[in-house]
């Protein structure tokens, strides 16, 4: 890489990141404001579009009641959003390790921090809706708490952005229909939506950092970082439904573990939600042969 492209990189990330910072000053929600945390949950609307459930199109989700199956995806979204509320945790750390004593003035830094701001209302946010819907967090298996911590010490350039991209762009395609899913619940729309329009931006500057860390690097440092985004996508997806959620649907855990692991369906819509992220991680490089069995294994490709 010569240096007029690097420099040429370096004033085109720093384009994106301050365009970034005026659509942030333009569109921006107060969750506190925005969503109706007073209102009465109507007990007939599930917590996620149906489709969406681990369980929708099995054996089993055929013989449940409809209170099981509205129960099951509330207490689903909700292992969701604490998933979501865990990774925003490590993201802030990673983004913030990132920028330190870097140039205030650039605005690389300046949404850096917006994001951090961004991810704590939206913690925040999916705290208060699992609080109102009378379920407890779902924390992440030991293991993966761990290794998450691991993750957000070690991880730098462009595996931490590859990381925080994963996750957002899993979620946002999930959300975009929630958002739109005329028998879910108001109060998750509501959430979807302020996190679909505030995530956009975040998953616009984590593409943008990563092509620039990304660039002139060695094939083995493209190796490399390809392998621990995989094994980063392996930890968030792995615990985004705890089966702690079929007990509370007063489910045989042990069938509903089984059929939602062999449920063609769900893997059908986790293989939709990833297109985008495949073709992305494709274009820079980083969906390897290792990469790609483990992406292979979570029906992500």
């Amino acid at each position: 890489m010569t240096a007029s492209t690097a420099t040429t990189s370096i004033l085109d990330a720093e384009d994106v990141s301050a365009r970034l910072l005026d659509s942030a000053a333009q569109l921006s929600y107060d969750p506190s404001e925005e969503v109706a945390w007073d209102e009465d949950l109507d007990p007939k609307l599930y917590g996620l579009n149906p489709e969406w459930s681990t369980l929708y199109g099995t054996d089993l989700w055929n013989e449940m009641t409809e209170d099981q199956r509205i129960l099951l995806t509330r207490h689903e979204v909700c292992s969701i959003m604490s998933t979501g509320i865990w990774f925003e945790m490590i993201l802030q750390q990673m983004v913030l390790r990132d920028q330190y004593c870097q140039d205030s003035s650039d605005s690389d830094f300046q949404f850096a921090l917006t994001e951090i701001a961004d991810e704590c209302r939206h913690s925040i946010m999916f705290a208060r809706a699992c609080t109102k819907m009378g379920i407890k967090a779902y924390l992440p298996r030991r293991m993966s708490i761990e290794l998450g911590r691991g993750f957000k010490a070690l991880a730098s350039a462009e595996a931490a952005y590859g990381g925080i991209l994963v996750a957002e762009e899993v979620l946002d395609v999930m959300q975009r229909d929630w958002m739109r899913g005329e028998n879910v619940l108001p109060l998750v729309r509501t959430t979807s939506k302020i996190h679909v329009v505030e995530e956009s931006r975040h998953m616009t500057f984590a593409r943008a950092q990563m092509r620039e860390r990304i660039q002139g690097k060695s094939v083995g440092r493209r190796k490399a970082s390809a392998l621990v985004v995989a094994i980063a996508a392996r930890i968030i997806v792995s615990n985004m439904v705890n089966k702690g959620v079929y007990e509370a649907a007063g489910l045989d855990v042990d069938r509903a573990v089984r059929e939602a692991k062999n449920n063609a369906h769900h893997h059908m819509m986790m293989r939709t939600s990833s297109e985008h992220l495949m073709a992305f991680l494709h274009d820079c490089g980083l969906v390897t042969k290792p990469a790609e069995a483990i992406y292979k294994r979570l029906h992500m490709l």
